[in-house]
């Protein structure tokens, strides 16, 4: 059967259309792209279970990798894993792992495990030293109107705001 250049080039762009997993548009953080699986891979590859209860930033390894609706969380150790499997939304960032001091001004910014915060139990992140340190300055005011602005971001483009 002889491909033609026109059938060969669809068929490629329909393929590539399929290989990466079918988000809503930007609702998660993965930043550092794709795992083998075709799945995102979420909160750079740090263990979301350790952050949120040691506030340490701890390597995942793909060894211990869990896979939650759609995006690829990497853990130290198989007993976080297991933690996190058990009630992944304890463990979760908030906003989908996008930084929430820009969250608050209507913007979706990379959230960096190295600029973490847990308030209430929930965990958030931030861009960088300078904007969590404009965070520390007014914490709930922060928190409560990132909290009123995600929902009429969550499912807008990255680009898009």
């Amino acid at each position: 059967m002889r491909i033609f250049p026109t059938s060969f080039a669809l068929a490629i762009a329909l393929s590539a259309t399929f290989a990466a997993p079918a988000h809503a548009a930007d609702e998660y953080n993965i930043t550092n792209g794709y795992t083998l699986d075709g799945a995102g891979l979420g909160v750079h590859g740090v263990d979301t279970v350790v952050l949120s209860t040691m506030s340490a930033v701890a390597p995942g390894e793909a060894s211990h990798a869990v896979v939650h609706d759609g995006v690829t969380y990497y853990f130290a150790s198989e007993l976080t894993a297991e933690r996190f499997k058990s009630d992944p939304d304890r463990y979760l960032p908030q906003y989908g792992g996008f930084c929430a001091y820009a969250v608050a001004l209507g913007k979706k910014l990379d959230g960096d495990p190295r600029y973490a915060d847990v308030v209430d139990g929930k965990l958030y992140l931030f861009v960088n030293a300078a904007i969590f340190q404009r965070y520390l300055a007014d914490k709930e005011k922060t928190l409560r109107t990132a909290d009123e602005k995600w929902p009429t971001i969550k499912h807008s483009k990255v680009e898009d705001l």
